[in-house]
């Protein structure tokens, strides 16, 4: 699923292509895209001879901006948008046609056909489903460090479960959480009210970080993800955790391990991000007598693993 450095791309690809382009009629040829209004002829009319004035984003979402209207749209999987030549023939899988007055079109393309689209008045779209429970935004200038605890709180769930929780902050997905974390040295199972406040600063750093130059980057093309142009991302290079399964840690050469936690396959580094001792396993180590210290230090070492 496209995250925040992605779709940020798209909304900065589409205000190049499609400001001030009138709308002169509709296609839908996948109606479950559309979730309000839900009716495909309803739809179209709304739109009718409207000008699109700017591409916005929030989270993951698109906010497409036109005189009277926001249409709210989601990439879900592997969704995109592209402007084409009317006189192309539309790619397998085009579910929706935005039929402009100059001859161009844009085209929602989708393959697993679990994008959608809302429209609003606007101002009402971010009072409603789907944007009015999002978190905050780990790229506006109020995203500082005390914004994030406020946003986290006191929440005792592990790190990276909660980082994916959209409500608390939106845009991250399981490449640049997992990144994060990388980068903080912190492990994806520690909860976040036991994060010390060094480690809650560093995190905070590490997400800006990784999101700008993800950014800056255009994103990462990790399965079909392309922008508005149909160009790829380059971000998957820098990757240092994502998807390195078995290769050397660039910062210790450990071997980055894969696991699983909150449903989602995650890479670490076991030494860079090491999971702290629960106090059973402290007290057990603390009481061991000397010769025996380093036995029971190594067989915790692979309970943790």
């Amino acid at each position: 699923m496209p995250e925040l450095p992605e779709v940020e791309t798209v909304r900065r690809t589409l205000n190049q292509l499609i400001v001030g382009k009138t709308i002169e009629k509709v296609t839908v040829n996948l109606p479950r895209i559309l979730q309000k209004p839900d009716d495909p002829l309803l739809f179209a009319a709304e739109l009718e001879g409207r000008t699109f004035q700017s591409v916005e984003r929030r989270g993951k979402f698109l906010r497409l901006i036109l005189d009277g209207l926001v249409l709210v749209s989601h990439l879900r999987m592997e969704g995109r948008y592209g402007l084409y030549d009317k006189d192309e023939p539309p790619e397998l899988h085009t579910h929706v046609i935005f039929h402009f007055t100059d001859g161009t079109e844009l085209r929602y393309k989708d393959v697993r056909q679990f994008g959608t689209m809302h429209l609003f008045f606007p101002g009402d779209e971010l009072q409603a489903p789907p944007l009015n429970k999002l978190g905050v935004e780990p790229l506006d200038e109020g995203f500082t460090l005390d914004a994030f605890r406020r946003a986290l709180g006191k929440r005792s769930t592990k790190i990276k479960p909660l980082l994916l929780n959209q409500e608390v902050v939106v845009g991250l997905g399981n490449i640049y959480v997992d990144e994060a974390l990388h980068t903080a040295g912190i492990h994806p199972e520690k909860p976040w009210c036991e994060l010390k406040p060094k480690e809650q600063e560093l995190l905070h750093k590490a997400i800006v970080d990784t999101l700008s130059s993800a950014v800056e980057a255009g994103g990462s093309s990790i399965k079909s993800y392309v922008n508005g142009q149909g160009e790829m991302g380059l971000f998957q290079h820098s990757l240092k955790a994502y998807g390195r399964t078995g290769e050397p840690c660039g910062t210790c050469g450990s071997p980055i391990e894969k696991s699983v936690v909150g449903g989602r396959g995650t890479h670490i580094c076991p030494k860079c991000q090491k999971l702290p001792r629960t106090g059973s396993q402290a007290k057990e180590l603390s009481t061991a007598t000397k010769p025996r210290r380093n036995a029971v230090k190594r067989r915790l070492d692979g309970e943790e693993k």
